[in-house]
């Protein structure tokens, strides 16, 4: 017969989710300082990091962030006001409009992104094979979530 199945997470789990816990926190923390070094709040940087990518559309800005679509109407008022964001309309659907990184500010998420500290030197420590197992690991929580 086999034992009964515990549900209680075993120590070594326990601190694998202390560590990721503590990871994201300081992620969180350096992203919040490097936005404030470009006078962005971590809202504005996010919006400004994920339109760097690619155009989106209001609705889909909004459930990337997780926040409400009036809130993201207003994250990118502040930033088209700083010439970072543009309203275009959706080539596929002109009743759409798309939000867009302006050159200047795919030029500052760029920026952002080379600024956190913690990319570049907790990770650069870890050995290429290291960063990969990581990225795998990672990757299969995700999937798995």
């Amino acid at each position: 017969m086999a034992p009964p199945h515990s549900s209680r997470p075993d120590a070594l789990t326990l601190e694998v989710v202390e560590l990721i816990g503590a990871v994201v926190a300081r992620y969180h923390e350096e992203y919040e300082s490097a936005a404030a070094e470009h006078a962005l709040t971590g809202a504005q940087a996010r919006l400004l990091s994920l339109l760097s990518l690619e155009p989106l559309p209001m609705r889909r800005l909004a459930q990337r962030l997780k926040c409400e679509p009036s809130n993201v109407t207003g994250i990118v008022d502040r930033l088209e006001t700083r010439g970072l964001v543009e309203r275009r309309p959706d080539p596929g659907d002109r009743r759409v409009k798309l939000a867009a990184a302006t050159p200047e500010g795919r030029r500052v998420a760029g920026s952002l992104q080379e600024s956190l500290r913690f990319a570049r030197e907790p990770l650069a420590g870890l050995s290429e094979q290291e960063r990969v197992a990581l990225r795998d690991a990672l990757r299969t929580m995700l999937r798995d979530g």
